[in-house]
């Protein structure tokens, strides 16, 4: 092995691989750490899947997701050119870096926020800073200006959970009409408002969502983009260097029902806000320190055990929840909130430690 890394490029062992949540094997489990969706896809969604998986799956799919982004367009209220569909967010999270930061100027994100972002800076060598959030892990606007190569943020933030209104996202591009600004809106749906139309409004923001949260489709991988005329082109060349086709046929298919399905999206992303409420009040009983979410999950610091102790303690009852390092997050664990059978099981055995 060590012989072999002679042929890797320069720099590739320099950046550190994103390490996904652990994927348990067997029955028993009460999986609380990928922040999944503990209930199904739109029927909708698996009937369009099942109806893709035909004759025609000896042809391409259509390049540009078409179908997904009528669906988008139809539902958000925007123009069908201004989306971008792709492999799950983190694909275009990927190019949007390639597409339109540069190695002059730093790009700006949380210092706690999604892991990926300093992965991708790393991989493409752009320069980065990482600014603070409040000690309450809210994020202050004025923090973000200046000369930028780009902003990033997902809104709710992760592992946070906390949400940035919209007077401050507008305020935050108002501010920095020379960079782009992403907004990362995987969790939009659980409490939060989308900066999707603002679109219309500021030239420089790119909203992107999955549907892996709220349309239940990790499995699957779709996500898609949204922003102005301009700034789809430059995701669509950068898809091209790599892979005209990132989106399946069937994951078209299947993607474009669950985004027209806004009932069942809507019912579902109720209830998991429910079990989350009740959820977290039952934490604050038992003295934990709870972050306001805004998602599907909590970000909650037990009152004695420090993060990896409780999260090993808890994996030896088969749950699993995400534990994290460095000085302001040792004491907390990000829980995903599943079942409301499942989270009464989960507020038994915290009572119990």
């Amino acid at each position: 092995m060590e012989d072999a890394k002679r042929y890797w490029s320069k720099g590739l062992e320099e950046v550190p691989a994103y390490v996904p949540g652990e994927q348990p094997r067997g029955e028993g489990w009460i999986k609380l750490n990928t922040n999944e969706n503990p209930y199904g896809p739109s029927p909708k969604a698996i009937e369009a899947a099942r109806e893709a998986m035909g004759d025609r799956l000896r042809l391409y799919p259509e390049p540009s997701g078409k179908v997904v982004r009528d669906a988008v367009a139809d539902v958000h209220g925007v123009d069908p050119e201004d989306v971008f569909t792709g492999n799950g967010s983190d694909e275009i999270l990927a190019f949007a870096f390639r597409a339109f930061f540069d190695r002059g100027s730093p790009i700006l994100f949380p210092d706690v926020t999604y892991s990926f972002y300093p992965i991708w800076a790393r991989a493409f060598s752009l320069p980065f800073r990482t600014v603070p959030l409040r000690e309450d892990f809210s994020l202050d606007p004025e923090d973000y200006r200046g000369a930028l190569g780009g902003i990033i943020f997902p809104n709710p933030n992760a592992p946070t959970a906390r949400a940035l209104e919209l007077g401050s996202v507008e305020r935050i591009l108002s501010r920095n009409p020379d960079c782009l600004v992403l907004v990362d809106e995987a969790y939009i749906d659980f409490g939060g408002r989308s900066a999707m139309p603002l679109t219309r409004r500021f030239p420089n923001l790119l909203v992107v969502h999955t549907l892996s949260k709220s349309r239940s489709l990790a499995g699957l991988r779709a996500a898609f983009a949204v922003g102005s005329p301009g700034l789809v082109p430059a995701l669509e060349r950068v898809r091209d260097w790599y892979n005209s086709y990132t989106l399946d046929s069937i994951a078209q298919a299947a993607a474009a029902a669950a985004i027209r399905d806004v009932e069942w999206t809507a019912e579902i992303s109720r209830k998991i806000q429910s079990t989350r409420d009740r959820f977290a009040s039952e934490l604050v009983d038992q003295d934990w320190s709870v972050v306001p979410s805004c998602a599907n999950f909590l970000f909650a610091a037990h009152p004695r055990l420090p993060s990896k102790d409780l999260q090993a303690a808890l994996r030896e009852r088969r749950i699993l929840v995400r534990a994290f390092s460095g000085l302001r997050l040792e004491r907390h664990v990000r829980i995903s909130i599943g079942t409301d059978a499942e989270m009464d099981e989960v507020a038994k055995v915290v009572r119990s430690l």
